[in-house]
């Protein structure tokens, strides 16, 4: 039976709560600007947040802790807790097939955010990670809560980024996938039908950020080369205009001259005879 050539499935989740500023049952602080940094910083192109069970990394691709997605945007929203105006931190994750499946099931339904203060010393926050876990932040606050606190005596003190990460207590979210396009075929084919617009030759093997780097300039070659012949045709538009104008006037001054010669006597032109009758009388002249 030949295999499919179908494209794999391709999932996004919605925006759900990761994070929440305030106190932790520790006694330490999820800081404001910590969140605010962490949305403002966030790019997956400076350092790809990848989702976790259990906060654990294996090395193994096939290990039941592989990562299960990865994180494609945050952002920062005011919500209202218990009456209070506090600034949550919202994720959105594009998820492998297992963690839909897990989510499907109902399992590992809390998150948990890996949080650095200062990504690569940069004195800035940064998220880089997100786990998923079954400890809610009821019974699970005192080993997920900052446990950099303590780090000897946490159990996750072999599970941290850096010595600056931290795990922020477990929030059960309300996660739904969707399944999404294939974007990057759209803009493949896009691309390539841009090269060809342009009578240029296209390297498969050129991928991602050069390739779209390669597609702006043929976009913006494409658009220069309308606006050129936009302003070709403007300016053979006018000439053509100028050729008409002169062109019916050169038209009615031959008419006029058509009229006038028409009604003009032609002198050199000699006179007939006149007629006469049988009584000598002329009847006509001309």
């Amino acid at each position: 039976m030949a295999a499919s050539n179908a494209p794999a499935q391709k999932f996004r989740s919605n925006w759900f709560r990761v994070a929440v500023e305030g106190a932790t049952s520790d006694k330490r602080k999820i800081e404001r600007t910590w969140l605010e940094q962490a949305a403002k910083n966030f790019s997956q192109n400076t350092y790809g947040a990848r989702v976790w069970l259990e906060h654990f990394r294996s090395l193994l691709p096939d290990s039941p802790f592989k990562a299960y997605g990865d994180i494609t945007a945050v952002k920062t929203e005011e919500v209202e807790i218990a009456g209070q105006k506090k600034l949550a931190l919202f994720a959105q994750i594009e998820p492998t097939p297992e963690l839909v499946a897990m989510n499907k099931a109902k399992q590992k339904i809390y998150t948990s955010i890996e949080i650095d203060e200062s990504f690569a010393d940069s004195g800035e926050a940064y998220i880089v990670g997100l786990a998923v876990t079954d400890s809610p932040a009821s019974l699970g606050t005192d080993v997920l809560a900052f446990s950099a606190q303590k780090p000897d005596a946490s159990p996750f003190k072999d599970r941290h980024y850096s010595a600056t990460s931290m795990f922020t207590e477990a929030l059960e979210a309300e996660i739904k996938f969707e399944e999404v396009a294939e974007t990057e075929n759209k803009a493949l084919g896009l691309f390539n039908r841009v090269m060809d617009a342009l009578g240029k030759s296209k390297d498969k093997s050129v991928k991602d950020d050069a390739q779209f780097s390669e597609l702006t300039e043929a976009v913006e070659a494409l658009a220069n080369h309308a606006k050129d012949q936009g302003t070709a045709f403007t300016t053979e538009q006018t000439k053509l205009n100028t050729l008409q104008t002169a062109h019916e006037k050169l038209a009615g001054e031959f008419a006029d001259l058509l009229k006038r010669l028409g009604d003009t006597e032609d002198h050199s032109q000699q006179h007939r005879p006149p007629a006469t009758g049988g009584d000598g009388k002329v009847l006509t002249k001309f």
